[in-house]
């Protein structure tokens, strides 16, 4: 399960509630794992939508799971083990996914499924720093077990100029108030630098009033900042071309993302592959090496146009799911047929 935003924030997550994969049956359909295939989970999390994968490519197949923070493996060991022959877990950033497949020997993939953002274990374990609602180090780091990357959110924090702070908060967090924001921070950081979450999300309390039921002044923030850490949009760009390149005729890509930023990314990826004439003619906030020749006939088709949303039932049960989206996109047959459905939300 990923992060989801509510009015006041990220949701809290009762500790004895069981893991729910957001849209797992929506993912099922999207993705169409059949037995035998070769599929990736490039966030394996929780291990939610693996294991549902996993279930539908038996008993031949093969899948591959992708993590960048380690501690995915060591909540997830009875899944790892029970089935071992067919899932190989890759402690990894999948911006590095073809590098990853090419060491294993395999060129093309039948599906690749993407579950953007934080998880919530991450959420919930104030060590991560994830969470204005938990005091913990600004951390923020997806991968806390690389010893050689100590940079964190407090380096951010405590080192940036005003100007690349408002950057980060505007571009990242799309906060309205970043430069006064900025500032603020720069100034209280002369008297003491910032350390922890709670620290942090007080000084924005302080500077930016708001009333229960509001969204909480560090929500955008914290997400901006997040995401510098992380590299997550350039992290994303460069797995999401590389999947599109790795699917097989008939083969899917399906990506759940949870805020603007990560789905423009994605809209605009798998419509470009599917109508590059028309991609080509509209603004494009990709690397130049997307765009490709008009008239050229695409190798992808839509499974939908609009984004598959959560049900209201799902986020009754899952109040972290509201702000899921889903998207997925098929290169085609090498002889479609000339009927060839959408998925519809």
């Amino acid at each position: 399960m990923r992060e989801s935003t509510t009015r006041r924030g990220i949701a809290a997550h009762p500790p004895d509630q069981p893991h729910q994969s957001v849209l797992l049956q929506e993912v099922m359909d999207a993705l169409a794992p059949s037995p035998g295939g070769i599929y990736v989970d490039a966030t394996f999390g929780d291990g939610g939508h693996s294991q549902a994968i996993l279930q539908r490519i038996a008993p031949n197949g093969k899948l591959f799971a992708l993590d960048r923070d380690g501690s995915a493996w060591q909540r997830n060991q009875t899944l790892l083990e029970t089935w071992s022959e067919l899932l190989t877990p890759v402690h990894t950033p999948f911006s590095r996914l073809r590098t990853v497949l090419n060491e294993h020997g395999i060129t093309t993939i039948q599906g690749i499924l993407f579950d953007l953002g934080v998880s919530s274990p991450q959420l919930d374990d104030a060590k991560r720093g994830f969470s204005f609602q938990y005091d913990g180090p600004l951390d923020m780091r997806m991968d806390q077990t690389n010893a050689a990357a100590p940079f964190n959110a407090a380096t951010i924090v405590n080192t940036y100029d005003k100007e690349d702070l408002a950057d980060i908060f505007f571009h990242y967090g799309e906060e309205r108030h970043a430069r006064r924001i900025a500032q603020a921070i720069v100034h209280d950081r002369q008297k003491m630098p910032f350390t922890t979450t709670r620290q942090l999300a007080s000084l924005l309390e302080r500077i930016q009033p708001y009333q229960p039921g509001q969204i909480h002044p560090a929500t955008r923030v914290f997400q901006g900042l997040r995401i510098a850490v992380n590299q997550e949009l350039q992290e994303l760009q460069t797995a999401m071309d590389d999947a599109l390149a790795l699917l097989a005729a008939g083969g899917r890509a399906v990506v759940i993302s949870f805020h603007s930023l990560e789905d423009r990314i994605v809209k605009q990826t798998f419509r470009q592959a599917a109508d590059p004439e028309q991609a080509n003619n509209t603004p494009f906030a990709g690397p130049e090496r997307l765009r490709q020749p008009k008239k050229m006939i695409s190798d992808f088709h839509l499974l939908t146009r609009k984004p598959i949303l959560p049900s209201a039932q799902e986020i009754a049960r899952n109040p972290r799911a509201r702000s899921a989206r889903l998207r997925a996109i098929e290169r085609l047959p090498s002889n479609p047929s000339p009927a060839h459905n959408e998925t519809t939300p």
